[in-house]
């Protein structure tokens, strides 16, 4: 399995690699030995700080910048990252947003920032990644879904069904490109701990714990690790899945 999971002379890009979920899964790769692409969007100082991280593990990590729902930009990131490290290897497409409103309230610029934000940009970078991987004989992509794809969340209706546009996508996409040894899969994650967390949401945390089989949050580390699974030699022959990283609260008993 260590063999399995080793990504050394390979360039692995993260969207949305600078905090959260991202951040744990840029080092998880780095940790194996990728050359990583750390994205962003703006926030270029939290970036930084998981590239340092990175190197300072004895890594070897660069941050880019760009707004991936602009194609001109996505195509300029994988660009840079192809001088700098070579052609990508592993695409993560974990950037997104989350903002909570109920349905009624939502307008409809908001209900397409959130498509910009989570499904364009998925759609752009995995394009890009594609090509890139089909020039260079194959290549694996993962996709950041949510278990609110299948099991929608109250105030949620626009990040609902984004998330389930991205799962659809991952199939529609692992169906395509297979034959150019290009895998694409998704990671649906549960409710991920964060600093702060359950001290501004001690209700829903107290019910997700009582409601999960393992009775716990999801850390940022278990998402990154499946993502290394799904991208790995390891899961070779997996192409089209979505796994559910949730404490098993998809699963729970509802009556």
């Amino acid at each position: 399995m260590a063999e399995q999971t080793d990504f050394s002379e390979r360039t692995v890009i993260v969207t949305g690699g600078g905090q959260g979920i991202g951040a744990a899964i840029a080092a998880a790769f780095a940790s194996r030995g990728a050359r990583t692409v750390v994205h962003y969007r703006s926030n270029q100082d939290a970036a930084e700080s998981v590239v340092a991280g990175i190197s300072d593990s004895g890594g070897d990590a660069i941050a880019l910048a760009a707004h991936l729902d602009r194609e001109d930009e996505v195509d300029q990131l994988f660009s840079l990252a192809d001088k700098a490290f070579g052609p990508v290897a592993v695409l993560i497409n974990n950037a997104g947003t989350y903002p909570n409103s109920p349905l009624l309230d939502i307008s409809t610029q908001q209900w397409r920032q959130m498509y910009a934000d989570n499904v364009e940009s998925t759609f752009q970078c995995t394009k890009a990644a594609a090509r890139s991987m089909q020039r260079s004989g194959g290549g694996a992509i993962v996709n950041i879904a949510s278990i609110s794809a299948m099991n929608p969340g109250p105030d949620h209706a626009h990040y609902n069904s984004a998330k389930a546009a991205v799962v659809m996508f991952t199939r529609s996409a692992a169906q395509e490109l297979g034959t150019y040894n290009i895998r694409v899969n998704a990671v649906a994650p549960g409710l991920v701990n964060r600093p702060g967390l359950e001290e501004q949401w001690p209700d829903g945390v107290r019910r997700y714990r009582q409601a999960a089989p393992l009775s716990c949050l999801v850390q940022p580390e278990d998402v990154a690790n499946a993502c290394v699974f799904l991208a790995s030699d390891a899961a070779a022959s997996i192409t089209g899945a979505v796994l559910p990283v949730d404490s098993g609260v998809t699963s729970a008993q509802i009556y």
